[in-house]
């Protein structure tokens, strides 16, 4: 196999979580580009489904869109259902729904914290379950978390706990999954962006005075990144490029994390 084959995902069908929007929608653009079927599961049907016929259109690869909240144990099963009824099984799981509430720790509500770790761990651990049980029918698959620089260090200026807590959880849940389902073939790895040119960073800014400014003065590379700057490495963790590597995390965050 030459380097450049390593990356190719010719014949593999990945789920991603999120992937109608921000760096789940970048994610899944450069999985299909690197040849994988691609299943976008969101919340809004509409959304999915425009984001899957747009990256058939641009790739070329089969796509489809399921309606899936991460937290509902019942969704998630059906959404791997349907995607081993479409494409005959799942051989890559990408983690990447997620949700951030920026409140002070001590005004937040229980039902916040909840709704950040439902979504962001409980969420992960119900679509790995799922997914889990087919790739182990199956000789084995790939699962890719979405964490984040956040789960190793404070955000400032901003205030958000819960999230650095579910991100924080996620590279436990990585460490252990990794060891168990290593039997069966099936590999688990973080991938753990930096600020990100997204919607949630958006939010960071309204709610914290000059925060953009006060991020970037930490980052080595002086900007946040793109979400299109996460794909190739989410193809590297996906791919067989990365076939002996699992239970690791990889950051990519401008250097933000080495000051």
């Amino acid at each position: 196999m030459t380097v450049l084959n390593a990356f190719k995902l010719d014949d593999r069908t990945a789920v991603v979580t999120g992937g109608n929007r921000g760096i789940g929608r970048a994610i899944a653009n450069a999985l299909a580009e690197a040849g994988a079927d691609i299943v976008i599961a969101n919340r809004n049907p509409e959304s999915g489904e425009a984001t899957a016929d747009e990256i058939a259109s641009a790739t070329g690869v089969g796509t489809f869109a399921v309606e899936c909240d991460v937290t509902d144990e019942d969704a998630t099963t059906a959404m791997v259902e349907q995607t081993v009824e479409r494409f005959g099984g799942v051989d890559v799981l990408v983690n990447n729904a997620g949700i951030v509430v920026h409140e002070a720790m001590e005004t937040m509500t229980l039902e916040e914290w909840y709704a950040v770790i439902e979504t962001n761990l409980t969420g992960a651990f119900l679509c790995s379950r799922a997914a889990g049980r087919e790739m182990i029918s199956n000789d084995g698959g790939v699962i890719v978390n979405v964490s984040s620089m956040s789960a190793f260090l404070a955000n400032h200026p901003q205030r958000q706990v819960a999230y650095n807590a579910s991100k924080a959880g996620l590279e436990g849940f990585k460490n252990q999954l990794a060891s168990e389902w290593a039997e069966f073939g099936i590999r688990v790895n973080n991938l753990a962006p930096g600020y990100v040119a997204t919607d949630n960073a958006d939010q960071g800014a309204q709610v914290a005075e000059n925060a953009v400014e006060t991020w970037e003065r930490e980052m080595l590379q002086d900007r946040m990144a793109s979400p299109e700057m996460l794909g190739p490495t989410a193809v590297y963790l996906a791919s067989d490029a990365s076939a002996y590597m699992t239970g690791e995390t990889v950051v990519l965050d401008g250097g933000y994390s080495v000051r």
